[in-house]
């Protein structure tokens, strides 16, 4: 049954409710026993103290106790005088007393001031109105709180730990000593004369204060000195003395030992508020019939149940046997004996401790059985009548029971949508003509219907719709109906998800927007932040207007505007406005927000009087007075001028009007003045205000001002007020900070509790957003977009399984706070429920007068784990149970128990109830009947417990526990039976041949399909024992989906065990165990479960972990698995730890650096992968560098390059680098050493880089000056140039002297180039190009001299080589002559040749040479030896050219047949006949003169000489003669030469060889032709050899 809603108003978003219960719940206390606590529970306390302390304490008690309660109406000052000394007082004797303080010096002070003072003018209560109404008239709820007396040797966080239990003492005692008071003053006077002694002592107080103080303080000198007096004439004898010193001992260890266990507490766990795990419910019963109301809480310290009924305490004395009030076993049980139309009511359960109260409601209903109406209760009136009655038009009628069917849930909608919320209302008994009163609330707000909602009820039905879904309209809806005077109502949630933006990324649209003030020319605006920024935060807001009647929308503001609140200027007085809000982020501008209410531009007091302005009707009468016309009267100033509203866009003042104004309307001025001036000026001169408040703008951000404000009227203007303090423009409201402790808590199965600490100092706090987000996925989704109010929310529609996680923001109009710390991670499933009852109850052993039972688990754990169980058994007598007894106080933890001091021979029956942290199930079923009598068997009782887990198609594991009964001897052993499940009794087999002492056994051989049962038999010295009960029946098979444990080592190197189980009931929970002995408590194992998945760590996994692993799910049949840990498998799970424990970034390139154009220096690696985490920390000389000036850092994490970047190398970077890298746990680095000629080189080459860049702003080389061998065996010297124009000049040097060049240099190819034929020794030298214009020159050298020289010559001869043609054979007259051509020679390039593999050896007859580009050898004489395979090595310097010929064979024979013949030839040749030399081709001679000539003529024999003119045979005579002598020259003489002597002439000679002609021309002239003979050529003789 719901609550009523004025108590039930949104638990969880209203506040302010839950403060006012926690503030009205020390009435709880009113009506406890009337001894003092102090009495009660501090016994310990006053049991060594003398009987002495005891008398003064109680007189002093008794006399302030009679003080305290004269003096309630005296002065607030007094009250809180005297309650601080009250305090203190129980502070300090409850802090001796928890830790055993027993020194007499510790005594109770004067307890004048113990009760709190009725105060005349009392402060506000702390009881809620419908709570004061219930309260007697003599009780009075008094303020307290603990404080602590100071103990030397005590620390500041033990005093702190301490104070909170010894306040809650303090408050207990206080209360407690107040009604004892309270009860003792008042059990004598009537509640009229107690109020009148108040009234009188009130009045007294009133008349003199004075006289009051002192009364009060003679009183409590009187007891203080009454006790001093005694305690002064106390004799200390020795013994007394020895038993204080050892009591101070004493206290100082109790002190020790308090503040070391202190120590060792975690405060945050054990200090924690109360919270209700059960709930009470609701109940309807019948009249009197008895109802129990149950709840479990949690908290510490341990919280006190405090039961309430319509807001008062219940008081179990006031009416014994009604009520029962128990605590047991954690549960708060309240119990209501036959009930009746009086207990018709609300019940409350307080819980309380020092951290705080916390309260749960619950109804009851009680029914009556039809026609027993009371009459008497009728005739009483209406005010004798229970609740439970209502008055309709037809009269009374018994209590109408409202039903909701087809109810509205949780509903999600999005913008613009509609929907519709609805319920069938059920009335009983119907009323016809009578319809209930149904009222819809959002928020607590009653709603009425609009453009938005309408509200609809028709027939049994009510229905809620909204036309078009706003972010507004998200919130707690309730339908409430009302039938006379009892009401029903039910409640659910409404999410309005944002519509889709129509720029993606754009932010969500803001939310009601509202007018917060309006004036003639301004309107302010307001609104709230949405909770979605379109993933980019929002830079501002933009306002639009739009006239009521039009549709034209203007933009109110250029500029967004972060502040979520805005003064529209611009407006036409008396015309209406409405307004929309968008917000804006980087992505663009969001949609509009729901349009506000229309807002007139109007004065408040124009509004004022237009809303008073009378609506008689016009009568058409005018009745006009005169008066005499009065003077005028200068208004004074405003009073209470302030700044009430500060931003950095306007401010807003607010006065009150003059007392002084005469009969006629004032006007008012604003002045301002800079802070620290005196400089005034008006700010509305040409437009006065008429009412008292104003809005200024364009005040300058940042700056000072001052304010003040002048009245005027038709009599002048009057003095300015006072000026307001000193303000600076600028936003006063800070943006809150974020909240804190965001603790989530199961709710259901798709939503989940989040409860958070509000925000410190949050100012005009809005409320909150909450986000929630998918464990590992990283996307946050909103929970709400409506700013909910209070410290806790329930987000709903999660994905049941899940795990999320949560996070908090706070929203005021200056902003949206800084995100909450994640909360810890929730797995959204049902809250827990109390376990189901346990099953098959058996007597596994029985004694004479004690038995021991077993029983199964239920089946069902609620979620939790077990905690427990309780026995209950009750004796059966002839068949008739007697009533049930507890077996046990303690619960149990085991499946079995021993229940003594039972009666021998008496048969019993039993029941179990199980419990976990949600509280106690319901118990079993009746157990059958034992007897209790002595077993007197020899062999051992069953085992018990029997289960099975991990099956699969071939096999099982079946453990069980140890037989209670052992027998006479121990167990020794086990055998394990088998058979099939529908087999007879006689086919069972056993399993094992010999006993096993395990409790366990994994069963083989199964086949697959087949159903089975398992029993357990136990066997001691003395036999076999009986079988357990039967385990099964279970299926032989793997099922479907069914999972194996999975070792896992993860990147921390920690190894665990995973396991996942896709079959899990609702309740299921894991149970690992090694060697199936469970591990929960094993300091060497860490488990964790979330959901479907469990894991169980290994802290420091060794030898002693070796064994067998399994895991169990509770709530399934059997599904289980398990994993052995061996030797082998441990050495290898070690060693991949050891690699997963200290990893390392994989490094492909190690740290490395290189010069980069202008000279730039960088540093550089690689690392295989780089995450988003990677950080990078660079080191130079042990200290960390950063991103500056000077370096500049860059990291590529998609191909994993890390990069620094230095713009020159100075002489202090010489150094150790160092690139450090941290990639989660993983690390790497990577070092370089520039030290030294090591740094210098690098240093140099940097600076050459950086000259290579100015050099290149100019005509330079691309490439410098180089040189190549051509295909032709020449050398070409080139370079390549850049950045040149037409202007650019080139000129080439040798040894410092330009080298002409013919032809000029085209630089389209960018290559110049210089040819240089034959190269050869001559052109060794240096080579020199410069390149120049205006820009500037640049010039480049080769050094072609020393080993250069050698090198290009080697390249030279190395081409002369490859251009080497194949060897070919020739034959000549000497010999043969082997012969190869290259492009020229070089006497660089060596020749070597070689004879049959031999090197030839060069003589006369073998010779080498070179004729022009002819490479020979020549083989004179040649004979059979010359004969094979020549070789010819062309050896440039570097390498060997071969060349080869095979002269043998035909080749040879042809070679020596042609070398005979020219050898032949050669002789003929050599001994013909010939002219050797001696005539002239020409003769000219002159005509008359003698003409000799001599010739040499050889040949072998000697030749035949004749002569020949004119080509025919010349006859010597004495004109011409001819002579030949010694065979050698011959002799040709002509004597006085005439012209007839003019011819050609020819000298034969001739041998048997040849024969050869030697013509030479005779030419003879007269002198006077000489001049054109000159011009003849004579013409050349030719010789014929024949």
């Amino acid at each position: 049954m719901s609550l009523p809603f004025y108590q039930r108003l949104h638990q969880h978003y209203d506040s302010s409710y839950r403060n006012r219960d926690l503030r009205s719940t020390m009435s709880q206390y009113q009506e406890e026993k009337k001894s003092s606590a102090i009495y009660t529970h501090g016994s310990t306390a006053y049991s060594t103290r003398s009987s002495a302390a005891h008398r003064q304490e109680s007189e002093a008690f008794s006399q302030a106790s009679t003080a305290s309660y004269l003096q309630q109406a005296s002065r607030a000052a007094e009250s809180t005088h005297a309650f601080a000394a009250s305090r203190k007082t129980a502070s300090a004797y409850d802090y001796g007393y928890s830790h055993g303080l027993t020194d007499s010096s510790l005594m109770l002070e004067d307890y004048s001031s113990k009760l709190s003072p009725q105060a005349k003018r009392a402060k506000k209560s702390f009881l809620s109105g419908e709570e004061k109404e219930n309260l007697p008239s003599d009780y009075m709820v008094p303020i307290f709180s603990g404080r602590q007396m100071h103990v030397s040797g005590i620390t500041d966080t033990e005093e702190e730990r301490i104070k909170e239990a010894a306040a809650y003492i303090a408050q207990r005692n206080l209360l407690a000593s107040e009604e004892g008071i309270t009860a003792s003053k008042q059990s004598a006077i009537s509640k009229q004369s107690a109020v009148s002694t108040q009234s009188a002592v009130s009045k007294q107080s009133a008349v003199s204060k004075q006289s009051s103080v002192s009364k009060q303080s003679s009183v409590s000198k009187q007891s203080t000195s009454t006790l001093h007096q005694e305690e002064a004439f106390e004799k200390k004898s020795r013994k007394v003395a020895i038993r204080e010193k050892a009591e101070r001992v004493s206290l100082t260890k109790t002190l020790e030992e308090t503040e070391a266990f202190h120590r060792k507490l975690n405060e945050d766990h054990l200090l924690h508020a109360p919270d209700f795990v059960i709930k009470p419910r609701s109940h309807t019963v019948w009249e009197k019939e008895s109802v129990k109301l149950h709840c479990s809480v949690s908290g510490w310290p341990e919280p006190r149940v405090t039961w309430y009924k319509n807001q008062v305490p219940i008081n179990i004395h006031a009416n014994p046997g009604k009520y029962i009030i128990e605590s047991r076993y954690g549960m708060h049980t309240l119990e209501i004996n036959a009930c009746d139309f009086e207990d018709t009511a609300q019940y409350r359960a307080s819980a309380m401790n020092v951290k705080g109260e916390l309260s749960a409601y619950a109804s009851v209903v009680v029914k009556r059985y039809k026609g027993e109406f009371d009459e008497t209760r009728f005739r009483a009136g209406v005010s004798t009548l229970p609740l439970s009655f209502g008055v309709t038009p037809y009269g009374y009628a018994s209590k109408f029971e409202i039903h909701f069917d087809d109810k509205f849930d949780v509903s999600f909608g999005r913008e613009g949508e509609t929907m519709s919320l609805g319920c069938r209302v059920v009335i009983t008994p119907e009323i016809k003509h009578f319809q209930p009163e149904i009222q819809w609330y959002r928020n607590g707000a009653p709603i009425s219907s609009s453009k938005w909602v309408q509200t609809l009820s028709s027939g049994d039905r009510a229905t809620l719709t909204f036309s078009h879904l706003n972010k507004e309209d998200e919130g707690l809806y309730t339908i409430r109906v009302r039938m006379g005077e009892y009401y029903e109502q039910y409640s659910a949630y409404v999410f309005v998800r944002d519509a889709d933006a129509e720029i993606e990324g754009a932010p969500a649209s803001p939310l009601d927007v509202v007018c917060l003030d309006a004036n003639k020319d301004y309107i302010i605006i307001s609104w709230k932040q949405p909770a979605v920024d379109g993933g980019s935060p929002i830079l501002g807001y933009f306002i639009d207007k739009c006239e009521v009647g039009t549709d034209s929308w203007s933009q109110c503001n250029d500029t967004p505007v972060k502040f979520a609140r805005f003064p529209v200027t611009g407006l036409i007085e008396g015309r209406s406005y409405i307004f929309r809000v968008r917000a804006v982020n980087k992505n663009g501008i969001g949609l509009p927000s729901r349009v506000s209410e229309p807002v007139a531009a109007l004065d408040p007091a124009e509004k004022a009087r237009l809303k008073s302005r009378p609506s008689a009707p016009w009568t058409g009468q005018i009745i006009v007075t005169e008066e005499e016309p009065s003077e005028g009267i200068v208004p004074g100033p405003p009073t209470e001028l302030s700044v009430t509203e500060a931003t950095r866009s306007y401010v807003v003042l607010s006065w009150k009007p003059p007392g002084q104004r005469g009969h006629e309307g004032i006007l008012y001025f604003v002045e301002k003045c800079e802070a620290g001036t005196e400089n005034w000026q008006r700010v509305n001169t040409e437009l006065p205000v008429k009412s008292p408040r104003f809005a200024l703008f364009d005040l300058a951000e940042g700056k000072s001002y001052r304010f003040r404000v002048r009245c005027s009227n038709s009599a002048g203007v009057g003095e300015p007020s006072e000026a307001t303090e000193v303000t600076v423009v600028g936003d006063k409201l800070d943006i809150p900070k974020p909240p804190g402790k965001i603790i989530p808590s199961r709710n259901t199965d798709t939503s989940v509790v989040v409860s958070w600490e509000e925000s410190k100092d949050a100012k005009e706090l809005v409320g909150y957003y909450i986000e929630s987000s998918i464990v590992g996925s990283g996307k946050w989704e909103p929970c709400n977009n409506n700013p909910v109010k209070g410290p806790r929310f329930t987000c709903h529609g999660l994905a049941t399984g899940q795990s999320y996680i949560f996070r908090v923001r706070a929203v005021n109009a200056a902003g949206l706070s800084e995100y909450s710390q994640d909360s810890e991670a929730i797995e959204v499933k049902a809250a827990i429920a109390a376990p189901s009852p346990p099953c098959d109850i058996t007597c596994l052993e029985s004694f004479r007068d004690s038995m021991v039972l077993g029983w199964k688990q239920p089946d069902k754990t609620g979620g939790a784990e077990i905690t427990g169980y309780y026995v209950n058994y009750r004796e059966v007598i002839d068949g008739v149970p007697g009533r049930w007894r507890e077996a046990n106080i303690k619960a149990v933890s085991d499946e079995a128990y021993k229940i003594s001091n039972l009666k021998e021979n008496m048969v019993y029956q039993f029941q179990v109830a199980a419990m976990n942290i949600a509280g106690l199930g319901e118990p079993s079923a009746v157990s059958a009947c034992f007897k209790c009598e002595e077993w007197t068997i020899a062999v051992p009782g069953p085992p018990h417990n029997v289960k099975y887990s991990e099956v699969r198609k071939t096999s099982l594991v079946l453990q069980w526990k140890p037989p209670i009964h052992s027998g006479r001897t121990p167990v020794t052993g086990y055998f394990v039976d088998l058979k099939e499940a529908h087999a007879k009794d006689d086919q069972w087999r056993g399993l094992n041949k010999a006993a096993i002492k395990n409790t366990y056994l994994r069963v083989q051989g199964l086949k697959e399909g087949v159903s089975y049962v398992l029993r357990v038999r136990a066997i001691n010295q003395a036999g076999v024992g009986k079988p357990s009960d039967l385990a099964g029946p279970v299926v032989a098979e793997t099922r479907p989906g069914t999972k194996e444990v999975v070792v896992n080592v993860d990147d921390d190197g920690v190894i665990s065990l995973n396991f996942e189980c896709d079959q899990m009931a609702p309740n299921s929970q894991f149970n690992w165990s090694k060697d199936y002995v469970s591990t929960k408590d094993s300091p060497r194992l860490e488990i964790e479960s979330k959901g479907n998945k469990t894991k169980m760590t290994f802290k420091d996994l060794g030898t002693e972990d070796l064994g067998i692993y399994s895991c169990d799910v509770t709530d399934t049949d059997g599904i289980g698995s398990s994993y052995l840990i061996d030797e082998e498998e441990l050495k290898r799970l070690l060693a991949l730890s050891q690699e997963h424990k200290f990893p390392t970034v994989p490094i492909k390139s190690e740290l490395a650096v290189e010069i980069l154009e202008k000279g730039q220096v960088r540093f550089w690696m690689q690392a295989e992968k780089l995450s988003g985490n990677t950080k990078v920390t660079y080191i130079f000389n042990d200290k960390e560098i950063f991103e500056g000036p000077k370096y500049k850092m860059h990291i590529d994490r998609n191909t994993g390059i890390i990069e620094m970047f230095m713009e020159k190398l100075q002489d202090d970077d010489e150094g150790t680098y160092t690139f450090q890298l941290q990639d989660g746990k993983a690390t790497g680095h990577s070092t370089l050493v520039l030290i030294g000629d090591v740094y210098k080189k690098l240093q140099k080459e940097a600076e050459f880089q950086r000259q290579e860049w100015i050099r290149k702003q100019g005509p330079h080389f691309a490439e410098y000056l180089s040189w190549e061998v051509t295909g032709e065996c020449n050398v070409l010297l080139k370079c390549k140039v850049a950045n040149i124009k037409k202007e650019t000049h080139i000129v080439w040097y040798k040894d410092e002297r330009e080298i002409s060049v013919d032809e000029k240099h085209d630089f389209k190819d960018g290559i110049c180039t210089l040819l240089i034929t034959e190269f050869s020794k001559k052109d060794a030298g240096i080579y020199e190009v410069i390149l120049k214009d205006d820009r500037g020159k640049d010039k480049s050298r080769l050094k072609l001299v020393d080993e250069a020289f050698k090198e290009l010559m080697s390249e030279v001869c190395k081409t002369i080589a490859l251009s080497a043609t194949d060897l070919k054979i020739q034959s000549t007259a000497e010999g043969i002559r082997l012969y190869s051509f290259v492009t020229y020679y070089l006497e660089d390039l060596k020749v070597n040749w070689s004879h049959n593999g031999t090197p030839i050896k060069y003589t006369d007859r073998v010779k080498s040479g070179v004729t022009g580009q002819q490479i020979w050898l020549q083989i004179s004489e040649p004979t059979p030896n010359d004969k094979g395979k020549y070789v010819m090595e062309l050896f440039d310097g570097k390498t060997g050219h071969l060349k080869t010929v095979d002269l043998s064979g035909q080749a040879y024979e042809e070679a020596y047949a042609e070398f005979q013949r020219l050898k032949q030839a050669a002789i003929a040749e050599k001994n013909r006949a010939r002219v050797v030399g001696g005539l002239p081709d020409v003769v000219t001679i002159q005509e008359g003169k003698a003409l000799n000539l001599t010739c040499i003529v050889w040949g072998d024999p000697t030749p035949e000489v004749s002569w020949l003119k004119n080509e025919k045979p010349l006859v010597p005579d004495d004109h011409c003669s001819v002579r030949f002598e010694a065979g050698k020259t011959a002799y040709f003489t002509i004597s006085g030469v005439s012209t007839a002597d003019s011819g050609k002439y020819g000298l034969v000679v001739k041998n048997k060889y040849g024969s050869e002609i030697s013509d030479f021309t005779i030419s003879v002239f007269i002198p006077e032709e000489v001049a054109r003979k000159a011009t003849e050529q004579p013409q050349k003789g030719n010789k014929k050899a024949k």
